[in-house]
């Protein structure tokens, strides 16, 4: 059941949207691009708080990213202190989030980005992970990048986990 409003958010931002703005790699500068239109409401999209805080820890533990030039691009983000930014998880919403997770056989942040979505009144999830819109019937997931930039990230993303940056 929708419970926000459709005219006020057109999209939900996940996680592996901001991880490339903590970090110099191939796609930085379109991800701070996008994220700067969403966080000045160009773009009509919602930014979930524990995204940012997510996006720390994949930055720094998953890819080895130093933690204070992390921390410092994404108090920026949080700094700006745009509208954009969804900082509920209430119980509603983490319930709901549980049973799309099992129900869909997603994780569980992607159960809540579908509940914010819901919640929101939008279907669109800014987006890399394509599988989401495949999983999840009536979602539909906007990779707001070019596709070669993309590449080039993954491709980036495979040299620094084997340690050949």
């Amino acid at each position: 059941m929708s419970r926000g409003s459709s005219a006020y958010a057109e999209g939900v931002v996940d996680v592996g949207i901001i991880v490339p703005v903590c970090f110099k790699n191939p796609l930085r500068e379109e991800a701070i691009e996008f994220l700067m239109s969403v966080l000045s409401q160009e773009t009509k999209a919602k930014v979930p708080v524990s995204c940012v805080l997510g996006a720390y820890h994949i930055a720094t533990n998953y890819l080895r990213a130093p933690r204070r030039p992390v921390r410092d691009v994404l108090v920026g983000l949080l700094e700006t202190y745009s509208p954009a930014f969804f900082p509920d998880i209430s119980p509603w919403l983490a319930i709901t989030a549980l049973t799309y997770a099992s129900d869909f056989g997603i994780e569980s942040w992607d159960g809540y980005l579908v509940a914010v979505a819901e919640y929101l009144g939008t279907n669109i999830i800014y987006s890399l992970d394509k599988e989401l819109g495949v999983k999840v019937p009536g979602i539909k997931v906007v990779n707001p990048f070019s596709e070669d930039k993309v590449r080039e990230y993954h491709e980036y993303l495979l040299r620094l986990r084997r340690g050949r940056t």
